[in-house]
C-alpha cells in the first residue's frame, strides 16, 4: 500500500505559521482529510457560525476535489462546534451541501485551539483504479 500526503506543508494557521501536518493522506482509495476551521489566508472569518461554518466546508470540499474525489465520495464527516446552541443552525448549512447525499456524521462540542465557532474533517471513499 502506498500513502499519498496531500497539502504538506500547504497548510497555514493563524499567522501565517506552518501547520506540521498534510490537508490530507490518501490510500486504497480512501481520502481523510485534516480538520479544517472557518479561515481564509489564516485569519478566522467573521460573523459568527453561519458564515464560518460555510468557510469551514468549503475549505474541505476543497481539499477533497484538489484530491480527484468529489462530495458524493464522502463517508463520514466530524464536527465539532464551541458552542452546542450553533447545533441546528449548523445542520441547515450543513444541509445545503450535503442534503442530496448526506454523509454518515459525528457532532460533538468542544473547546477549540482556534478561536472559531466550527472546525470539520472527512473520510472519503472511491474505487482505487
Amino acid at each position: 500500500m502506498t500513502i499519498k500526503r496531500h497539502g504538506l506543508n500547504e497548510s497555514k494557521g493563524s499567522g501565517q505559521q506552518a501547520l506540521p501536518f498534510a490537508k490530507a493522506t490518501e490510500a486504497d482509495g480512501w481520502l481523510y482529510v485534516s480538520g479544517q476551521t472557518p479561515m481564509v489566508n489564516g485569519e478566522v472569518v467573521d460573523g459568527g457560525i453561519v458564515p464560518q461554518a460555510h468557510q469551514a466546508i468549503r475549505n474541505m470540499i476543497a481539499i477533497v476535489e484538489e484530491a480527484g474525489y468529489s462530495t458524493a465520495d464522502i463517508m463520514r464527516i466530524g464536527v465539532w462546534l464551541d458552542d452546542p446552541r450553533d447545533f441546528w443552525s449548523f445542520n441547515k448549512v450543513f444541509a445545503q451541501y450535503f442534503g442530496d447525499n448526506p454523509p454518515a456524521r459525528a457532532c460533538v462540542q468542544s473547546a477549540m485551539v482556534v478561536d472559531c465557532k466550527v472546525e470539520v474533517d472527512c473520510i472519503a471513499y472511491r474505487k482505487a483504479a
